[in-house]
């Protein structure tokens, strides 16, 4: 485990994220252009949707049905447990704990990309379709979350003879998820990857893959002057929430590495899924959040998500879900 951790940190993707951090520690100015940092964004996921769905087409029906299904269960317990927490540990408002749930209950893509990365690094890399178990992922939590939280506080407002119907719909909501930027090129790459098959992979890999990982190393250089911004809320959020952003992704992680083996996928596929369980949404979760409960505090959960959940499972967590499935394996 110790060695494991040692040359994750020592790699390249969280020594880029590292820098980040220590770039805001020391007061620079410096941080991506916004139109480069989202360039990156939009090359990273639409690589990962593309090359996912050529690896879509080789697999067989037998062998992603089992994981899509722990993979949906996933999306059901995370945001119920998380709000059970939340809500009646930490003793937070139905809104902030509905909202938290939301982020946590859905996915980091970001986060995927850099478990994928680790398990090539080891020699344990993840089945080629798991970028279809991450779209899965994407937003069933947020929508059990919302609904959640959309129920207790309409029951509050009938019970005050308020308007149940102040805040977004349903449908707004969906809309908002569904047409999000990481939806979009993740589940349309996978279509375009998908119909275009191997030779038209080979065709555009020269660009999609050979500089895929140095664009990862900007975009989480990036990525760590974000959560260093971040770093002075912590005195906001208090004891508890700096324990529930790492005991949490620790025990969804777990819960997700036993359900991966348990669907037959390899170590390294089952620490993905535990990594993509334990990670927490900080693009689509927040605009849906803020539509639906508007009444929610974003300090709670962009900081919990952000700059205490991302930067455990990038410089820890990884290593950690995926020492769980070796364990399991052997």
């Amino acid at each position: 485990m110790i060695e494991t951790l040692k040359a994750n940190l020592l790699s390249p993707i969280p020594l880029a994220f590292a820098l980040g951090i220590v770039t805001r520690l020391m007061r620079s100015e410096f941080s991506l252009p916004k139109d480069v940092y989202s360039a990156l964004s939009i090359y990273l996921l639409f690589a990962l949707g593309l090359k996912g769905g050529v690896e879509l087409a080789h697999a067989s029906f037998d062998s992603i049905v089992a994981p899509a299904g722990v993979t949906l269960l996933l999306g059901c317990i995370t945001p119920l447990s998380t709000y059970a927490v939340m809500r009646y540990v930490g003793r937070f408002g139905t809104s902030d704990a509905a909202g938290m749930a939301a982020h946590y209950g859905s996915v980091s893509a970001v986060t995927f990309i850099a478990a994928q990365q680790f398990m090539q690094r080891v020699g344990a890399p993840a089945e080629g379709f798991m970028p279809t178990l991450l779209t899965l992922l994407e937003s069933p939590g947020i929508h059990i979350a919302l609904a959640i939280g959309a129920i207790q506080r309409n029951k509050q407002l009938l019970a005050l003879g308020g308007d149940k119907n102040a805040h977004g719909s349903v449908r707004e909501v969906l809309h908002e998820v569904l047409t999000g930027r990481t939806m979009v090129l993740l589940v349309g790459g996978l279509v375009v990857g998908y119909f275009m098959g191997e030779s038209g992979w080979n065709a555009v890999s020269p660009f999609f893959e050979s500089g895929f990982k140095g664009a990862l190393m900007l975009f989480l250089l990036e990525m760590g002057i974000v959560a260093g911004d971040r770093l002075g809320d912590l005195k906001k959020v208090g004891p508890f929430l700096l324990a529930f952003g790492i005991v949490m992704p620790l025990l969804h992680g777990a819960i997700g590495v036993i359900l991966g083996a348990w669907a037959g996928l390899s170590p390294g596929g089952a620490a993905v899924l535990g990594t993509m369980a334990a990670s927490a949404s900080y693009i689509a979760a927040p605009p849906a959040v803020r539509l639906t409960l508007p009444e929610a505090n974003p300090t709670y959960s962009l900081t919990a998500a952000l700059a205490i959940t991302f930067p455990f499972n990038i410089l820890a967590g990884i290593p950690i879900y995926y020492s769980i499935a070796q364990a399991i394996a052997t």
